[in-house]
C-alpha cells in the first residue's frame, strides 16, 4: 500500500519538526553542557537531574504540566497571550516548545561527556597562547567536542521524530499542524488500516536503524582525550 497524501504530510511535519528542534536543542544545549562540565556549584547534581528528568519521567506527565504552563492560566500561556500570540497547544510552536523539554537529555548529555573528556588542558595550552575565550571555544573545543556534537544532533533528531505521548498532549491530532508520523501510525491502527499503518511503520524502522548505524560508526571512530 502507497503513502497517502495525509501520510506525506505527517512524514513533512515530522521532518521539519524534528530539524527545527535539534537546531533548538544545540543552541541551548551547548552552553548548558558546557557549564555543566566545568561548574562546581552544589547545585550541580540538582541541575543535572532536571536536565535528565525526560528521561524517565512518563511522556504524558510531563506533557500535562506543560500543557498546563502553556494554557491560559500557566506561566508560558500568560506570557505568550502578553505578546500577542495566543495559547501554545495545539499548535506547530507549542510541539516545538514540549520538544525541546523532552529531547534535552538527549543534546545536552553526549556533549556534555565530550566536554568532560577533553579535560581542561587544551583550553589550559589555548590560554597561555593567549587565545581569547571565544576563539578558545569555536577553534579549539568545537573542534574536538565534534563527534559529541555529531551524537548529540543524531539522538536529538532520532528521539524528535519517534515522540508519541508528548505529542499528543500538547499538539492533539491536527492533520498538517500537529499530526506527525507517530500520531498518524495510531490513527490507521485505531482505524483497522493495518496496511497503511505498516508502511508508515516500516519506513520509521528503517530509518531508525540507519540512524542507530550512523550513531554507532560515530562512536567507533571517536577519539580519545587526555585530561
Amino acid at each position: 500500500m502507497g503513502l497517502s497524501e495525509t501520510d506525506l504530510a505527517a512524514i513533512w511535519l515530522s521532518l521539519k519538526l524534528a530539524s527545527i528542534v535539534t537546531i533548538l536543542l544545540l543552541l541551548i544545549g551547548t552552553p548548558l553542557a558546557l557549564w555543566l562540565s566545568t561548574t562546581q556549584t552544589r547545585f550541580k547534581p540538582a541541575i543535572s537531574a532536571v536536565v535528565a528528568l525526560p528521561l524517565v519521567l512518563p511522556p504524558s506527565v510531563l506533557g500535562f504540566y506543560l500543557l498546563l504552563a502553556m494554557g491560559p492560566s500557566g506561566p508560558i500561556g500568560q506570557f505568550t497571550t502578553a505578546l500577542g500570540i495566543g495559547t501554545l497547544p495545539f499548535t506547530f510552536s507549542g510541539l516545538v516548545i514540549a520538544s525541546v523539554f523532552y529531547s534535552l537529555p538527549f543534546v545536552v548529555q553526549p556533549i556534555q561527556s565530550t566536554f568532560e573528556s577533553i579535560g581542561k588542558r587544551p583550553l589550559e595550552v589555548a590560554a597561555t597562547l593567549r587565545a581569547s575565550p571565544t576563539d578558545t571555544f569555536f577553534n579549539v573545543l568545537l573542534p574536538l567536542a565534534r563527534p559529541g556534537f555529531i551524537t548529540a544532533s543524531i539522538l536529538g533528531f532520532a528521539h524528535t521524530l519517534g515522540e508519541f505521548g508528548v505529542i499528543l498532549m500538547i499538539g492533539g491530532n491536527i492533520p498538517g499542524e500537529t499530526q506527525v508520523v507517530s500520531v498518524q501510525i495510531y490513527d490507521h491502527v485505531e482505524a483497522l488500516a493495518y496496511d497503511q499503518a505498516h508502511t508508515l511503520s516500516i519506513i520509521m524502522l528503517t530509518f531508525s536503524f540507519c540512524i542507530l548505524i550512523s550513531l554507532y560508526q560515530v562512536n567507533r571512530h571517536k577519539p580519545a582525550y587526555s585530561a
